[in-house]
């Protein structure tokens, strides 16, 4: 069990927030733009200033904008391998802060990775991309037909986007870091993934094949393998107090398009990072 030296006053200080980050996340999960919407021109650096002179067409290649260590953006890469979809890779370097830029203010104003563009519509939010690549882009379906599993896998998906990754982010983390120290925001991190780990544990321990709700990779796979992934490696969580999870974690890592959809085989990677 892991203690804090002031918990009262670490959750007091984090619960302002939290609403406010929840907030914009459900904000942005619905920040889709369609046809009108003058996409980004892709084809000019993130730091431009001049007027975007054309817009993509329907025929255009998927756009991704994509961060090699943001986890979800690593659910939308491996998403699209699943499907078979090739796509630009257009990177936004976090710590840089070129997400801040003007021309990618234009792209998402909540200055997130990833966004995708296809065509006239461009998606932010790594939910809201996966089920319209699913609407879009029906083939290898990232949804089950029945009725539970499809409800299951929403709802596994929903557990890591709502009340695992929000609560280490790299923004909450740093802003912990500022407020309290860099170990307190570890044992924040760590409290939240194990909770939630806990949680989905439970919930797919009657319905866990090969993968998490059969021996099919559906929607709760795709953002289970990038979770528990940055878990073991940038967190230190000990996956033995999860062993249905573990389990899926050595079936993930095995997968041709989990593999190529890995932090360290971006083109924006820094290897010894």
């Amino acid at each position: 069990m892991r203690f804090y030296h002031n918990p009262n006053h670490l959750h007091s200080l984090v619960s302002s927030i939290i609403s406010s980050k929840r907030a914009q996340l459900n904000l942005t999960r619905c920040f889709t733009t369609q046809v009108g919407f003058q996409g980004p021109d892709t084809n000019r650096p993130m730091d431009s200033t001049k007027q975007q002179e054309s817009t993509q067409n329907s025929s255009s290649k998927l756009v991704l904008y994509s961060f090699w260590q943001s986890s979800c953006s690593w659910r939308v890469r491996f998403a699209l391998n699943l499907k078979g979809l090739s796509y630009e890779y257009k990177p936004v370097n976090l710590a840089k802060g070129e997400q801040f830029s003007p021309d990618f203010e234009r792209v998402n104003p909540l200055h997130f990775v990833p966004v995708l563009v296809d065509g006239n519509t461009v998606v932010s939010d790594s939910y809201a991309i996966l089920l319209y690549l699913e609407e879009k882009y029906p083939q290898r379906p990232l949804l089950p037909a029945d009725p539970r599993l499809k409800a299951l896998n929403l709802q596994g998906a929903s557990i890591i986007s709502s009340s695992i990754q929000p609560l280490h982010m790299l923004s909450m983390l740093k802003y912990l870091e500022e407020k309290v120290g860099p170990e307190e925001s570890l044992s924040w991190a760590q409290l939240h993934i194990e909770k939630g780990f806990l949680a989905l544990e439970k919930l797919l321990k009657d319905f866990a094949g090969r993968f998490a709700t059969g021996n099919e990779v559906y929607l709760s796979d795709v953002f289970l393998a990038p979770q528990i992934s940055i878990a073991t490696t940038r967190f230190n969580i000990n996956m033995s107090t999860f062993p249905s999870l573990s389990r899926l974690n050595e079936s993930y890592k095995g997968l041709p398009e989990f593999q190529a959809s890995s932090p360290e085989r971006q083109p924006d990677a820094v290897h010894g990072a």
